[in-house]
């Protein structure tokens, strides 16, 4: 197998040792498993650990195995999918890096307490106002993008709306539930519902709001997340993507994020948000302490959310970037999954989550050449133009910022598939013709099929909040080597 795992016994390596109560040991066999994928049937945790091991019965990916199961993945994507890769125009708009909640995984906040306007050292960090997020979205769309994804910090002042802000103020001590009046911070993000707002330009896709958001948006309220997610929708929002899953197993968030909400209040959270209407995501974060029954059992609960609510659009594999991590630097982790691994998460993502169609594969983690291979791994989406990606640059990703439609156009027809662009939730596409002579974005509100450079528009000046970050937009040439 491939996880340093002999059924039960933690092989051990140089850093901190993590004990589990699951491993990857199963009574099935990897034949049997692969059998079971290829006739199509529901596999079972123990069928997936097999398959995503190649085998549980001596530690190592087994390379023949392995082209197996990616064959199988791959031929049931085309079943499932056919042959169009899809991509989105996007623009990323994180709000803030200030946040407190001390994940092991991420260097992408910023301690809040240095954003309060007591604190005169430089974070490095940034806070925008409700104004300067419609500004940024109304520039972008110009450009031609239509949806916005906005995934930020917990930062102490966020208050779901000024009824919630009031309940907050008056408990007897506010900071008992991680608030902060937006008078200790230099800049405000105002609250939730003027972000939506300010971000819902003309008809511009919303996705935002994770279920580690909606738990702050409600906290210290008597509030279910129906009500949250309820008055979100409201203020403009489309979809809520699914991260904040990392593992969805307790005792591997237990050490990777133990200030997160648990498993369960995640699922909670993602049903509440099917429940008002809203179409969803899902992730997995993986290739750091979790081994691959936990990635295993992380599919099967994704799988159980998809049979009851439906809404789930896309899975989205993220492979774990270590560098410039607590996790890699409090040595936790040496590294990252290997690329064995991150192929065979695709597959198998595929063959176990058989009621969700799109699975992406993100040039982001992967960079272009592997990001193409997974398409040939079980993947059928490839993400979208990202003009901005704060959050993996902040752990070490090299990666750029991003990708014309052009260079898509281009990437996908030479591994002979067919390159469409499509809304958020899939339900409107359109086929791009690779030799057409201007390339560009057409399913947005003010999209005209201009390629997105030559929209560029001049970044606006940010406050003294954000001097420490680069506006989301990049030069069409802009590349990462991941």
């Amino acid at each position: 197998m491939g996880d340093g795992f002999i059924c039960g016994v933690d092989v051990p390596e140089e850093g901190v040792s993590v004990s589990f109560d699951h491993f990857p040991c199963t009574d099935q066999s990897f034949e049997n498993a692969l059998e079971r994928a290829r006739a199509g049937d529901r596999l079972s945790v123990e069928d997936g650990v097999e398959l995503i091991t190649t085998g549980t019965d001596e530690p190592g990916i087994d390379p023949e195995r392995k082209e197996r199961v990616l064959e199988i993945a791959n031929r049931r994507r085309a079943e499932a999918v056919g042959d169009e890769v899809t991509f989105v125009a996007n623009l990323n708009n994180n709000v803030t890096t200030a946040c407190n909640t001390g994940c092991l995984f991420c260097n992408f906040k910023d301690r809040s307490q240095k954003f309060r306007s007591e604190y005169q050292s430089d974070h490095g960090g940034f806070t925008k106002t409700p104004e300067e997020s419609r500004r940024i979205v109304d520039d972008a769309l110009d450009m031609g993008i239509y949806e916005v994804t906005s995934v930020s910090g917990l930062h102490p002042a966020f208050a779901l709306d000024e009824e919630h802000r009031e309940i907050l103020e008056a408990k007897d001590d506010p900071t008992m539930v991680n608030y902060r009046p937006p008078a200790e911070y230099d800049t405000s993000p105002g609250t939730y519902v003027e972000q939506m707002a300010a971000m819902s330009v003309d008809d511009v896709h919303l996705h935002s709001m994770t279920p580690e958001e909606a738990y702050h948006a409600q906290r210290g309220a008597d509030w279910d997340y129906e009500e949250v997610y309820g008055r979100l929708k409201d203020a403009g929002l489309d979809s809520v993507p699914g991260t904040a899953a990392e593992i969805l197993v307790d005792e591997v968030r237990d050490v990777i994020c133990p200030g997160k909400i648990d498993t369960e209040e995640w699922m909670e959270a993602m049903h509440a948000a099917a429940s008002v209407g809203l179409d969803t995501t899902a992730t997995i974060m993986y290739g750091h302490v979790e081994n691959a029954m936990h990635r295993v059992m992380h599919l099967k609960r994704i799988r159980d959310l998809q049979e009851c609510t439906g809404a789930i659009t896309e899975f989205v594999p993220l492979s774990f970037v270590h560098e410039e991590t607590p996790l890699f630097e409090r040595g936790y982790v040496d590294g990252g999954a290997s690329t064995d691994q991150d192929e065979l998460m695709i597959a198998v993502s595929r063959l176990f989550l058989d009621n969700i169609d799109h699975i992406q594969s993100s040039w982001v983690k992967y960079g272009d050449a592997q990001g193409l291979k997974m398409l040939t791994c079980g993947a059928d989406d490839f993400m979208g133009t990202i003009l901005s990606e704060e959050i993996t640059k902040r752990a070490g990703g090299d990666y750029g910022e991003f990708r014309s439609f052009q260079e898509y156009a281009d990437m996908i027809t030479a591994i002979g598939r067919t390159p469409v662009e499509r809304s958020t939730d899939y339900r409107e596409r359109r086929q791009i013709d690779p030799e057409a002579d201007v390339i560009g974005p057409a399913l947005g509100p003010r999209a005209d099929g201009t390629p997105m450079v030559d929209h560029t528009p001049t970044p606006p000046e940010r406050s003294s909040d954000e001097s420490g970050d680069q506006e989301p937009v990049a030069p069409a040439d802009a590349k990462r080597s991941d």
